[in-house]
């Protein structure tokens, strides 16, 4: 029998408020649940609703921090988001007496302050040969990963992949809108092809989702959030013995843009292949190798006077 734990009432409390009062997509509960339950459990305490009432900005602030500390940009970002909404549902219930998600703090980062992060072109290519195919889960894991690495594409788009995007006759497959991005109509390379027949044709279940990719555990549904596909590349990257500052499905994105440098291939270019609407924002992803951008042609963005 699963034991309740203190902040599990107000937690599906929360999250009923989110689908009737915000429409909450399933995906977006999915994620609050998640990062709000990062913040309660830190609150070893029966009657979580008093604690709560008695947080001061200063305790909002540390608690943040601390997360902060321990884990990447990227996370922080996403817990911000959620609790500044927590304390306005609190508020609203009467659960505290200020608006606590002005204690918040905005933890400013800037996109080209560092250097991106990924793998390179030979470890994602010994990633991909590492992996058992002789299973349903490797046929699966490896078409996926086939498909980051040679498109570049989002691990979100890959989800999303359905099977009226995929055109066989004509050898293209389009991937969905992401991020305010754009669409891409890509190729469909014979690499990608065939590894996607071995998964549709040997591995995949018989169910009839339109998406392309399915769990390989009863129930086989969609991959419906980011965490678990994250998670399956984090552990095929690590299985090959491969050691990176971060993990997960974007560091193909990396390793693609700095693939295309070196092909010596315009900024333009990789940013549509990128699906990337500001010729700007794939400057993030061409940092990766400096001798070789310096070697690029860039389409400088034009100066207003």
């Amino acid at each position: 029998m699963k034991l309740s734990v203190p902040y599990t009432s107000l937690l599906n409390e929360y999250l009923k408020w989110m689908t009737n009062i915000r429409n909450s997509s399933e995906e977006t509960l999915r994620n609050h649940r998640y990062y709000l339950i990062q913040f309660l459990k830190q609150f070893s305490v029966n009657s979580i609703l008093k604690k709560i009432g008695s947080l001061s900005p200063e305790e909002v602030q540390t608690i943040f921090l601390n997360y902060f500390k321990d884990h990447g940009r990227n996370a922080p970002r996403e817990m911000k988001s959620v609790i500044r909404i927590f304390f306005r549902f609190c508020l609203a219930r009467g659960y505290i007496t200020y608006d606590l998600a002005k204690a918040v703090p905005t933890l400013r980062t800037y996109k080209l302050s560092t250097l991106p992060r990924g793998i390179e072109e030979k470890e994602a290519q010994y990633v991909l040969s590492n992996i058992d195919r002789t299973t349903d889960s490797g046929k699966r894991d490896y078409a996926i990963i086939q498909m980051l690495y040679t498109y570049g594409v989002r691990g979100g788009q890959v989800r999303k992949l359905r099977f009226d995007d995929i055109n066989w006759e004509q050898s293209k497959i389009l991937f969905p809108v992401l991020k305010h991005g754009k669409e891409c109509i890509l190729p469909l390379t014979d690499d990608v092809g065939e590894s996607l027949l071995d998964y549709l044709q040997h591995s995949r279940p018989d169910e009839p989702y339109s998406e392309v990719f399915l769990t390989v555990k009863s129930p086989y549904i969609p991959l419906r959030s980011a965490r678990p596909l994250s998670k399956m590349v984090t552990r095929r990257i690590r299985a090959a013995g491969i050691k990176s500052s971060i993990y997960g499905s974007h560091v193909f994105r990396h390793c693609f843009a700095s693939r295309m440098l070196k092909q010596k291939h315009s900024i333009k270019f990789i940013a549509d292949m990128l699906g990337h609407r500001a010729i700007k924002t794939t400057f993030i992803y061409t940092k990766v190798d400096f001798q070789t951008l310096n070697q690029v042609p860039l389409e400088w963005p034009e100066e207003k006077s």
